[in-house]
C-alpha cells in the first residue's frame, strides 16, 4: 500500500434487548446507536423490512449518504479548483438492494441525481464534464463492488 492511511473508528452499540436478549428473531429490538468522539450520535436500525424503526438511520441509508456526500465533496471541490462557483447542490440518491437466498442481500447500484446550480457565466459543460471526476476520486465510491451512477443536471442561476 502507498500513500497516506487513515483510519475510522466508530462505537456501534445495541440498544435493543428488551428483556430476553435474541431469544427469538422477533424477541429483541433492531436499535443501535453509532458514536465517535466529538461527534453526535446516530439513532441507527434495521430496515422496516427487518423489523427495524423507520424512523432510525438504517446501514442501507448510510450507504446511500456516504456515496452522495463523497461524491459531493469531491465535486465541490474540483468546481472550487476550477473556478467554478457552486452555489446550490442537492441530490436525490438511491440504492437498490435486493435479497436472495444464497447470498441474503445485497446492493445491485446506487444511482446520484445532483441539481447543481453555478454563477450565471460559468461554464456549464466544465461543471458537467467534473461530475465525472469527483466521481473516479471518490473514496465510498472506489470501495464498493456495484455500480454507481452518476445523473446530473447542471443549472445557472
Amino acid at each position: 500500500m502507498s500513500g497516506k492511511t487513515h483510519k475510522y473508528r466508530v462505537s456501534v452499540t445495541w440498544t435493543g434487548n428488551r428483556g430476553s436478549g435474541t431469544s427469538s428473531y422477533r424477541a429483541y429490538g433492531r436499535e443501535h446507536c453509532l458514536s465517535a468522539p466529538g461527534k453526535p450520535d446516530i439513532a441507527g436500525s434495521s430496515d422496516p423490512a427487518f423489523l427495524g424503526d423507520a424512523a432510525r438511520w438504517n446501514p442501507e441509508d448510510l450507504l446511500v449518504g456516504a456515496l452522495s456526500a463523497c461524491h459531493k465533496l469531491w465535486y465541490l471541490h474540483l468546481c472550487a479548483a476550477a473556478g467554478i462557483v457552486v452555489t446550490a447542490y442537492v441530490d436525490a440518491a438511491e440504492g437498490t438492494m435486493v435479497e436472495d437466498a444464497a447470498r441474503g442481500g445485497y446492493f445491485t447500484g446506487v444511482v446520484l441525481r445532483p441539481r447543481v446550480t453555478i454563477r450565471v457565466g460559468d461554464d456549464q459543460q466544465r461543471a458537467a464534464a467534473l461530475h465525472a471526476e469527483a466521481h473516479g476520486k471518490c473514496f465510498i465510491a472506489n470501495s464498493v463492488n456495484f455500480p454507481v451512477a452518476v445523473e446530473a443536471i447542471i443549472e445557472a442561476a
